[in-house]
């Protein structure tokens, strides 16, 4: 393990000026494909140990609502657009929290959603979207990209190397991880285009944020803390599906409301 992480530093360090240029959404990311599972993979860890912070269902317990999201997360990945399908695990949990309205997934393909954010929807397309988005940002690896900004390849290879101090900072920051803008528009385009292909209405994100916008007047919702405001975003998820010609238009707005029912 030693002598692969100074291999990694020694190799980043080259890549590093190879590499200055020509990265998506801007930004330089030293992490391998490899590295980001192992990352996702000690970040799961964490939360898996934690649950005073993180609730996380029961899946034999509650088998309705795990089906039903694997359902769709399935749909998304075999839409034929994900490029790091096979090589990512894609696992997902529910957290049990009805008060926080949010989602992520980690490096690796680690999909977290709360309840709070479930039952805040009210179709299955809105619920796609933003799954479309946060598997986006594994996909583009945009997590490991920003986390090396802000912390340095030195810290994140300590994550991997298992130091628990670290492990615990790296999973709070990327709960609450703020994207660049072009980040974020890369993965609300990545959601359309993973869901151009299914029967969803691809712009199902853009409901989601419609929703956020109109209600609004409540305060600022946790998935908005994190996230830019939806004003123009709203119109690209639109503009987005018209580009590709996106012809699917199913909300399925019963089925969710009866997997709703099934929650705790």
């Amino acid at each position: 393990m030693k002598r692969f992480l100074k291999n990694t530093i020694a190799i980043s360090t080259v890549a590093l000026t190879l590499s200055a240029c020509g990265t998506s959404g801007g930004g330089i990311n030293l992490f391998t494909v490899d590295q980001d599972k192992e990352l996702g993979a000690q970040v799961a860890a964490e939360i898996d140990g934690n649950p005073a912070e993180y609730p996380v269902l029961d899946s034999a317990s509650n088998p309705k609502p795990y089906q039903y999201l694997y359902k769709m997360r399935d749909k998304i990945l075999n839409s034929g657009a994900v490029t790091h399908k096979n090589e990512f695990g894609w696992r997902l949990r529910i957290i049990h929290d009805d008060n926080t309205l949010n989602a992520f997934c980690t490096p690796g393909g680690y999909i977290y959603v709360y309840t709070g954010l479930m039952k805040y929807l009210d179709s299955e397309d809105q619920l796609a979207g933003v799954m479309g988005h946060e598997i986006g940002h594994a996909d583009l690896r945009h997590s490991t990209r920003q986390m090396t900004k802000l912390h340095g390849i030195d810290f994140l290879l300590n994550v991997i190397a298992g130091d628990r101090q670290a492990i615990k900072q790296v999973t709070a920051g990327l709960i609450g991880l703020k994207f660049s803008r072009s980040h974020e528009t890369e993965a609300d385009e990545a959601s359309v285009k993973y869901l151009c292909p299914t029967d969803y209405n691809a712009a199902g994100g853009a409901s989601f944020f419609e929703k956020l916008q109109a209600e609004g007047a409540g305060g600022t919702p946790e998935f908005l803390s994190t996230h830019p405001s939806p004003t123009n975003r709203i119109e690209d998820f639109y503009n987005t599906k018209t580009t590709l010609g996106c012809s699917g238009e199913k909300t399925y707005e019963t089925e969710y409301k009866r997997m709703l029912s099934t929650l705790p």
